[in-house]
């Protein structure tokens, strides 16, 4: 390592010319990958929704629809609208009520229910529903949507799924560059308190800001990324690699006072000191991003492996690019240096110590309630519902419900040579359901009072194609509601009767999928995350003891962040139950290993006990305190800021918790080691020496 450490101090001007050149590429890169705003695209491609999905973009040739509610129009004027809409870019059909039946007959022979569908006499409110050649979250169709919101009067709307994603786009790519320049603001004012420099903050952000470019660059490797990764990307990036840069700065700091003026030197030993160090920390954090990989919902595999490139680039930047910036800048650092705003940590040191029992029992009476939160906190799974209220797709689905007391909308897909008579005998069982507010297929349009002849070609070519035949389903219940998925699920459990081929599609039924699918994934990514961080620090420290005290001390820290909620009455977005604690514990088991690492080394130069964990926790408090600050300065304000609100709640989550786990890391980790030194000791490589202390005399007399 002191050979690569001196490496990078010669080439020092080389590496930082390359490492600017490559920002051009990267930039371009970023630029140009696609981010993908549909969240339920991330559904396996297995279950039955999502072979769905396809079977209408491939058969149908339909991807999505909008519904527009329009008050206070004519039909005249309603007619004349639907041509308009029907000329943008993408629009496959516009339906209205005056389109359904043929021009020749009267509308009133169609079922009263099809014009309950269309028409609220009582509120002078018609829908229209656009039907759209490509996904909802394909760029064109939201383009589409945009384009009509744009052709409609003030007081009518676009409204569904497709509207919410438009919206959804035009405020992330509106909000993306303010969260950095928080995140950046914020860890700059941190840094500047706790640094001894007013330079070296600023080189602190430039290499993790360059180290960012270079992750969110090479993003075209997935295709494509969810705008919720491209959202958190930078962000996380940055509170969880400004460690490294940290300890760059202190290790520098210690080999200039072994090394004098020879600055050099200095660094290549800093260097040398970071890459030991750093590799094994940094390995912790990408572990608890790949344990996101396990999930089936691929979301989590879209922000693990974005987030564990980003931990290798920010460890590549932190002993390349910083060490050259910092040794070309060297003589500003000097000139910019003040005192370090901190307290004196001997005075935390001591009072841990001299208290660690009374530390442990609040603990122990904080974890009951901190669990039972923990098992209560309440979630939401309504991606569109959270939305602000300023948004015309939040308008849109208002009125719509309003309006029309509708819910969720979703289609059914058999086989078309289903006969007549079953697809009414089917479409009534579903009709006869609470919450079902209109059930339709085209056999149960065609009844004795209205001849097949009157039901326009173009009609029946949206209701049949090939070896399938499509039904719409509408419900007075909201998407991700309780009753809404149970009813979804009394649904297909009658279409499966008539045909086990049958598929229930929509957003309804794709959102009770993603619930049981994430249900499944928040344990197996608990499990993957704990047993590789175990296993990890198991190797690390060579100890059997140690792995279950540090994770238990993170936990004891993700049960309290994740608990708060329940007694606070917030409801969380249900990605915050599965990313959160595997976050949470990946980035901040590295404050307890830098504590155990110093304990281990003290009691092996053969310290007392209390000697041992009182100058381990007084040399490394500052350091944690320094990092737990940084990145609650990186995602606090993104927290407070975002519109989102699944952005803003994780950020939110991920600013608390950093706080709560330097609290337990600097209070109840040392208690820990107090009462199980004996054992840790006993289990752990790296403890003893000739000088060992067995016990500590001080507390044997207590």
């Amino acid at each position: 390592m002191i050979k690569f450490g001196k490496s990078v101090v010669k080439l020092r001007i080389p590496i930082l010319i390359l490492s600017f050149l490559l920002l051009i590429p990267a930039g371009i890169s970023y630029l140009n990958t696609k981010v993908n705003y549909d969240i339920l695209s991330y559904l396996p491609s297995q279950i039955d929704t999502m072979k769905g999905q396809d079977v209408l973009l491939d058969k149908f040739g339909t991807g999505a629809f909008s519904f527009v509610v329009l008050d206070g129009m004519e039909d005249r004027e309603i007619k004349d609208l639907a041509s308009e809409v029907k000329k943008v870019d993408h629009v496959k059909k516009v339906l209205w009520y005056g389109s359904v039946a043929d021009a020749s007959i009267p509308t009133e022979v169609l079922p009263s229910e099809v014009e309950k569908f269309f028409k609220n006499r009582a509120k002078d409110s018609q829908l229209m529903v656009v039907l759209y050649d490509k996904s909802m979250g394909d760029d064109v169709t939201m383009d589409a949507t945009d384009k009509i919101q744009s052709i409609l009067k003030k007081d009518c709307f676009v409204s569904g799924m497709s509207a919410v994603l438009r919206d959804t786009k035009q405020l992330s790519e509106k909000e993306v560059f303010a969260y950095v320049v928080i995140s950046a603001v914020l860890c700059f004012i941190v840094l500047s308190i706790t640094m001894d420099s007013f330079i070296i903050p600023i080189l602190f952000l430039l290499s993790i800001g360059m180290a960012v470019i270079y992750n969110l660059g090479t993003n075209f490797v997935q295709g494509q990324i969810s705008y919720i990764t491209q959202a958190l990307a930078a962000v996380l990036q940055l509170a969880v690699t400004m460690d490294y840069s940290i300890f760059l700065w202190h290790s520098y700091q210690e080999n200039q006072e072994r090394y004098g003026d020879d600055h050099l030197r200095a660094m290549s030993h800093a260097i040398s000191n970071t890459i030991t160090s750093v590799v094994g920390s940094s390995i912790t954090t990408v572990a608890g991003f790949v344990a996101l990989c396990f999930m089936s919902f691929t979301l989590g595999l879209d922000l693990g492996v974005v987030m564990a490139k980003g931990v290798v680039f920010g460890v590549l930047g932190c002993v390349t690019v910083l060490p050259a910036m910092i040794l070309v800048f060297d003589k500003w650092i000097e000139k910019t240096r003040h005192r370090v705003l901190l307290p004196d940590m001997g005075i935390i040191s001591d009072f841990v110590v001299k208290h660690f029992k009374a530390i442990l029992l609040i603990s122990f009476i904080i974890l009951i309630p901190s669990v039972w939160g923990y098992t209560h906190t309440n979630v939401y799974y309504d991606l569109a519902g959270t939305m602000p209220d300023s948004l015309k797709s939040k308008q849109g689905n208002d009125e719509l419900a309003k309006n029309f007391d509708m819910g969720a909308t979703s289609m059914i897909l058999t086989d078309s040579s289903m006969s007549p008579k079953d697809s009414r005998h089917l479409i009534k069982e579903i009709k006869d359901l609470k919450g079902v507010k209109l059930a339709v297929s085209l056999d149960s349009i065609v009844g004795p009072s209205v001849p097949e002849e009157v039901i326009p070609d173009e009609v029946k070519k949206e209701l049949k194609s090939g070896k399938y035949q499509l039904m719409l389903v509408t419900s007075e219940y909201k998407t991700a509601s309780d009753e809404i998925n149970a009813q979804c699920k009394q649904i297909e459990k009658i279409i499966k009767r008539y045909d086990k081929s049958a598929k229930l599609v929509g957003e309804a039924p794709c959102t009770k999928d993603l619930i049981n699918i994430t249900n499944e994934d928040f344990k197996r990514v608990s499990v993957v995350s704990i047993g590789a961080i175990f296993i990890i620090i198991l190797l690390v420290f060579k100890s059997i003891s140690l792995p279950f005290v540090l994770v238990a001390v993170i936990e004891f820290a993700i049960f309290i962040n994740m608990g708060i909620p329940a007694y606070t009455n917030t409801t969380l977005p249900f990605i915050a139950s599965i990313v959160i604690g595997t976050i949470q514990l990946g980035a901040t088991v590295d404050y307890a290993i830098l504590m155990t690492n110093k304990y281990k080394k003290n009691r092996f130069k053969g310290m007392s006990k209390r000697d041992s964990i009182n100058l381990a926790l007084e040399s490394a408090t500052q350091s944690i305190i320094v990092s737990a600050l940084t990145f609650f300065a990186a995602t606090f304000g993104v927290g407070m800021y975002s519109q989102i609100d699944m952005i803003g709640s994780l950020c939110s989550l991920l600013s608390r918790g950093a706080i709560i786990s330097m609290f337990v890391v600097i209070l109840v980790l040392p208690s820990m080691f107090m009462v199980f030194d004996r054992v840790i000791c006993s289990t752990s490589a790296g403890f003893k020496s000739e000088n060992f202390h067995v016990a500590d005399e001080s507390v044997n007399r207590e």
